[in-house]
This record gives structure tokens, C-alpha cells and sequence, in this order.
């Protein structure tokens, strides 16, 4: 057991370091801590439910012109897997020594926007000048929605003959910061009309729309964060106690994904892929999924089932079958620093 070189804990750090060790016990937290949930539930009241998430936000020099956006949904997006609309905020923003005013107002405006669009009210949080620190950095937003109990839509609530929905497609993350820290080196191989459309991925970094679209007619959802689609539809089934089968040839991959992972040789299978909603629904309801979602304009696709047995598989395009297992370094990590190298 060792802690990852960047990067969030694995399952077996988690499991065995910080899951017996929660404090004091409450019967009220309906959604305790686990490794692959994304937010908190804690009964307020007979049927009403606040959630709970707090994520933090790397950074990256080359993306701080869209950092506040970025931080909002992000945070947002904990929230609304859960099946719950995001409405409070906390954030904790911490500055590097010699920041610009210009900088930190341009950041907190984005804050400030994007929350008026989701209707989000900032209510505390902690911000203030480090050193340390080598640029910008969220060391922590809370978020907060509420939703009755039976609207919770959990990773660990799919049930044995859902099927499995993906909203978008995969390496949503990973293609959208790569097109703007590698810029000048994918336009010389892929031009300059590909790296804008490539750029555009970067604010598909969302899944609260997917989400609150989508929460009616489904069991459960996540969103594909670190260890992309496959660490997502692992941690699923393993939170459901669930087998699952994922075919590869259904998955939807965005052309801009697919030539910049191809490029960096990274998989777009298990690269870092927030925006990618993953959704388990019973299969009558799937219909009324990809019509509401089609409705916002959000794309999706049937790659898969959830089912009785344990075994998770994963067919690709070329008929190969390989077991799902949990992805212990996200590909994209190494592809970014390559960038800055």
C-alpha cells in the first residue's frame, strides 16, 4: 500500500487509512464516505435530504483564463450526480504571493456568473494569499443541494438489467485541457481549425444538466472522472455489488478525443473524462433519457448492462474481451506534464 504519485487515493488506501476512521457515527448520513461516491446525503428532515460534496480545483497555468467556470461546475456536478440541484457554495481560494488583482477578479467573476446561471448562492468560504503554492488554486469548494430521499440517485444504487448510458463521450477532460496546454504542437500536426473545435470540449466539463435531465428515469449516475469511463463503470458496479458488460464499438469517442489521445498514445478508455455522465436505468426508461437529453442537445449512447454476476467486461472494438478493473494511473497526468516539459 502507498499513496499515488498525483492524483486521487486508491480504493485500497482508502478502504484500509481514512474508511475506518470517520469521526462519530450518525444515523442520519444516509450517504456516508466511499470510494467512488461522489457527495454526501444527510436526512434533514422525514424525507428531505441535503447533499454534500467538496472537490477541489488544480490550477493549470494555461487554464486559468477559464479557472472560475471550471471550479463551479466541477463542484456543481458532485452534486447533481446525486440527484440533487445544486443551490449553496463554500469555496476556499488560495492565491500565490504576487497575484494580480486583475487575475483574482477575473476568477471570482467567472465564480460569480456561473453560479447566477445554475442559481447557486456563495455563502462563505476562506480565501487568501499563500506562498507555497505555484498558482491559483480551489484547496476546496463545498457544495450544497437538497432533494427528497427517494430522489437520490447514487453510484451504488444500479440494479442487475439496467442498462448503461453515457452522456457526451469519452476523454471529455483530457482532450479539452490537452488542445489548450499542447496548442501549438497539435496545430502543426492537426491545424488550427481542429484545435479550436478541440478547445470546445474543455466546456462540456459538466454534468449538471446531463444530470438533472437524466434523474427521473434512472437508478444511479457518475460522472467519469479520474481513471475516465472505465474506472467510473467500475466503481459502479463495485458500489452495486454488480457485474457489468461495457462493448467497446458503442462507445462514443469525439473525433478531437480520439486524434489527441491517439497523439499523446494515451487511452481514451481511461483517461480523465469529467462532462461524461454515466448512467444506469432500467431499460423502458431509456427512451425517455435520450429524448429529454436530446432536448439540451446532449448526446449519448447505450454502451453497455449491468448484471447478476461479479464479473465486470469489457468487449473492445476488435471482439477482444478484457476484465474491468480499477485504473491505478490516470494516462492524461503524464501526457499534461509531458506538455510542460
Amino acid at each position: 500500500m502507498k499513496l499515488p504519485n498525483i492524483g486521487k487515493l486508491d480504493k485500497k488506501v482508502f478502504d484500509e487509512v481514512i474508511l475506518p476512521k470517520l469521526g462519530r457515527r450518525d444515523k442520519n448520513v444516509l450517504i456516508p464516505p466511499m470510494h467512488g461516491v461522489d457527495a454526501a446525503a444527510i436526512r434533514i428532515s422525514r424525507d428531505a435530504v441535503m447533499v454534500v460534496a467538496e472537490d477541489p480545483t488544480f490550477g493549470m497555468p494555461v487554464l486559468m483564463p477559464f479557472f472560475g467556470w471550471a471550479i463551479v461546475h466541477i463542484c456543481a456536478s458532485d452534486v447533481a450526480v446525486l440527484g440533487a440541484k445544486p443551490r449553496y457554495m463554500l469555496i476556499s481560494l488560495l492565491l500565490p504571493p504576487n497575484t494580480l488583482i486583475e487575475t483574482f477578479k477575473m476568477v471570482w467573476n467567472q465564480i460569480n456568473d456561473e453560479c447566477k446561471k445554475l442559481g447557486i448562492s456563495i455563502v462563505g468560504g476562506h480565501t487568501g494569499v499563500y506562498p507555497g503554492i505555484s498558482y491559483p488554486l480551489n484547496g476546496g469548494c463545498v457544495m450544497i443541494g437538497f432533494c427528497r430521499k427517494r430522489d437520490l440517485r447514487p453510484a451504488s444504487n444500479a440494479k442487475a438489467g439496467d442498462v448503461l448510458l453515457i452522456t457526451k463521450g469519452v476523454a471529455i477532460e483530457a482532450a479539452g485541457i490537452l488542445a489548450y496546454q499542447a496548442e501549438e504542437e497539435l496545430k502543426k500536426i492537426y491545424g488550427s481549425e481542429f484545435v479550436e473545435d478541440a478547445k470546445k470540449l474543455f466546456f462540456q466539463m459538466s454534468v449538471v444538466e446531463d444530470a438533472l435531465t437524466s434523474a427521473r428515469y434512472c437508478h444511479a449516475m457518475h460522472d467519469a472522472t479520474e481513471g475516465g469511463l472505465i474506472n467510473a463503470v467500475y466503481e459502479m458496479a463495485e458500489a452495486s455489488n454488480l457485474g457489468v458488460i461495457v462493448y467497446g464499438k458503442d462507445i462514443i469517442i469525439p473525433e478531437p478525443a480520439e486524434k489527441i489521445c491517439a497523439y499523446f498514445e494515451i487511452d481514451p478508455l481511461t483517461s480523465i473524462s469529467e462532462g461524461t455522465l454515466v448512467i444506469a436505468a432500467p431499460k423502458k426508461n431509456i427512451g425517455m433519457i435520450r429524448k429529454a437529453l436530446r432536448k439540451k442537445n446532449i448526446t449519448s449512447a447505450v454502451i453497455g448492462e449491468f448484471t447478476e454476476s461479479k464479473e465486470k467486461i469489457l468487449i473492445r472494438k476488435d471482439g477482444s474481451e478484457e476484465k474491468i478493473k480499477p485504473v491505478e494511473n490516470d494516462p492524461f497526468w503524464e501526457a499534461y506534464f509531458r506538455t510542460l516539459r
